[in-house]
């Protein structure tokens, strides 16, 4: 086995050809991952490092987050991203410059990590591939890099062979011009072409892995259907796994605010149901396990941000997801309201849970409040609203059933706000001879008549029928027939379109009859 000596500008390193290969390799690899992440992000329509630097939560945190919130400052981070992987990538294939693209690069990866590293136990970072302890491949191939830097494998294979031979020689003549012009007065031997020869192809033989690159990612392209040409390559570094949906740059306006009590909210307020994994999907039984495995928390954090982002500034959820909107709030990532519906086997033990948690505002759950009106308990009712009274909080009641609304009012509660279900009945599940989970406001005419004669804030909920309506139907039917505010669950690729329409509605022509009360 053959020792190689490296010679360059600074250094000479010593070592057998099997392990200048293994490095070589080790160069290409990572040149070829940092090469594909740029090319793919140079590809993805809007690709941008928001989300990445928005949910920044250790070092040089807000100054990522400035970095996020400032469009010029972006554009360029975005491009400096793009390129400076595609030219480092490049780089490392070819053996070119590789002392300069290993810095590089692992000055860019460490960025990366900095930005958010695999800490289990704080819960920060985006799991792209899961979760680690503090060891990611984002570091450990900076870590690789900087060893690269420190052994420019270049020379061996790679143009650095070619580019530092040449120099090398152009020093030497300038050093000894005298010696030079001595040696052209005496016949010089015939020049070994095959010695050139050699070290020309050892500096090309890393181009043909640019060549399978290339190969590789045209026919990539081409194999891949219009549906997944439509969705954004799982790539990872600063990018986060998203659909092709409308982003923020497509957000035309933010719903207004209207008050409840002393509080503030958006006419537009977050749903928790698919957060949390309640999902109505009729006798599709598989539905809630698949949507609690899509929300896993980094998701609901990111939901959560891009709501606010849209001007929903609250989310009417369970109790049990109140942990992890105090540790959203915790991380400094957003301050979403949490509107509690204190739903549980003990009422007044969830209604404290929930004060206890932050909630901006808490009511009795619709089903709760439901069943305790048919056990004949509505006094029971009227001692959650006190509670939620008495620590200064806007108190209200929920219902599907309109029956409950009424017996409150007879019974002579007085809420800050109900929060009722609404919508019609106009669609295919809700004819079938049999009831199941499939309707939520059974008697819509009714409840549009009596809230007629309500003259405290209305939440109007299960307004799409759990995935029945098309939103802008169930929107527009909503608001025209009494809603102050409309409570949607929404996935993240949702949200934008659906607070579009929220604000056609709202600018628009609309045959509403109740006056607003918020």
């Amino acid at each position: 086995m053959t020792t190689e000596t490296i010679k360059t500008e600074y250094s000479t390193f010593k070592l057998n050809s099997l392990q200048l290969l293994a490095l070589v390799i080790l160069r290409i690899a990572i040149g070829w991952h940092l090469l594909y992440e740029g090319l793919i992000k140079l590809l993805t329509p809007d690709w941008s490092a928001a989300s990445y630097l928005e949910l920044s939560r250790w070092l040089f945190a807000d100054f990522f987050q400035a970095i996020a919130a400032n469009s010029t400052l972006l554009t360029m981070v975005n491009y400096l991203n793009i390129y400076g992987l595609i030219l480092i990538g490049l780089g490392l294939i070819l053996g070119c410059l590789t002392r300069l693209a290993s810095i590089a690069g692992a000055l860019l990866l460490l960025l990366y990590y900095v930005a958010n590293p695999p800490f289990m136990a704080s819960g920060l970072g985006i799991p792209t591939e899961g979760h680690y302890l503090i060891i990611d491949k984002t570091l450990i191939e900076a870590v690789i890099l900087i060893i690269l830097a420190v052994i420019p494998t270049g020379t061996f294979l790679g143009l650095d062979a070619f580019l530092f031979r040449k120099r090398s020689k152009s020093r030497e003549q300038v050093a000894a011009p005298a010696e030079n012009e001595l040696k052209s007065e005496i016949p010089q031997p015939v020049p070994n072409f095959s010695t050139g020869r050699r070290e020309l192809l050892k500096s090309l033989a890393t181009v043909p892995f640019l060549g399978a690159f290339a190969v590789t990612l045209v026919k990539k392209q081409g194999w891949m259907s219009y549906e997944e040409k439509n969705l954004k390559d799982a790539v990872t570094s600063a990018t986060i796994k998203t659909l092709n949906f409308a982003g923020l740059k497509d957000l035309k306006e933010t719903p207004p605010l209207a008050p409840i009590g002393d509080k503030k909210f958006s006419r537009m307020i977050l749903g928790g149901n698919l957060i949390g994994g309640w999902a109505h999907a009729r006798d599709l039984i598989y539905v809630s396990k698949l949507v609690k495995a899509y929300h896993h928390k980094t998701k609901i954090f990111e939901t959560l941000l891009l709501a606010e982002k849209c001007g929903i500034n609250a989310i009417l959820t369970n109790p049990i997801l109140a942990q992890v909107i105090n540790e959203y709030w915790k991380q400094h990532i957003g301050k979403i309201q949490f509107i509690s519906d204190c739903g549980g086997e003990d009422l007044l033990e969830r209604v404290q849970v929930s004060i206890d948690s932050g909630a901006a505002a808490c009511y009795v759950q619709g089903g709760v409040a439901d069943q305790l009106v048919q056990e004949g308990k509505i006094e029971l009712i009227g001692k959650a609203v006190d509670l939620i009274r008495k620590n200064n909080l806007p108190a209200g009641i929920g219902a599907h059933f309109i029956e409950t609304i009424t017996a409150c009012v007879d019974f002579g509660l007085k809420p800050d706000f109900w929060v009722k279900t609404l919508h019609h009945r106009n669609y295919w599940s809700a004819n079938t001879p049999t009831e199941n989970d499939n309707i939520y406001c059974r008697k819509p005419e009714a409840t549009i008549e009596f809230m007629k004669t309500q003259t405290i804030p209305w939440i109007a909920f299960k307004i799409l029928a759990a995935g029945a309506i098309p939103p802008k139907e169930g929107f527009q039917y909503a608001f025209e027939n009494g809603a102050d505010f409309i409570c949607v669950g929404m996935y993240d690729f949702q949200i934008v379109e659906d607070v579009n329409l929220v604000m056609e509605i709202l600018n628009g022509k609309m045959n509403r009859q109740r006056l607003w009360y918020a």
